[in-house]
């Protein structure tokens, strides 16, 4: 599906620049634990970009399964929730934030969960 291609190449090029921003705008500007923080952030991002891409480009060769969309989508919301608060996180301090997060991690687990589900099905 055309969509999740340009979202996931979206999020990669955001998880290219932010990543840039932490390494040169961050550094001896927040405490080294934020910046590692936001660093897994990026990491996290990208790692899903990447995923929402194949997810796009399969949905283009293989039959037709809601699986692949619930999986782009759980991806979308992963990204938003962890690497998004983990952002926030290193930027302003907040610890509460980090309560956040994990929904995010549930979100990238339930995703890679209907992929799983939907090559059994499908290949």
């Amino acid at each position: 599906m055309k969509l999740f291609i340009i979202i996931g190449a979206i999020n990669a090029l955001l998880s290219v620049g932010l990543g840039a921003f932490g390494a040169h705008a961050l550094e001896n500007r927040v405490e080294p634990k934020y910046l590692e923080t936001w660093n897994t952030a990026v990491q996290y991002q990208m790692f899903h970009a990447t995923g929402i891409l194949i997810i796009g480009i399969l949905m283009g060769t293989l039959p037709p399964t809601g699986l692949l969309s619930w999986a782009g989508w759980l991806m979308v919301a992963g990204i938003i929730f962890f690497s998004g608060s983990l952002y926030i996180l290193s930027l302003t301090g907040v610890s509460i934030l980090g309560a956040i997060t994990p929904i995010g991690g549930v979100a990238f687990l339930a995703a890679w969960i209907c992929l799983i589900i939907a090559a059994i099905r499908v290949l």
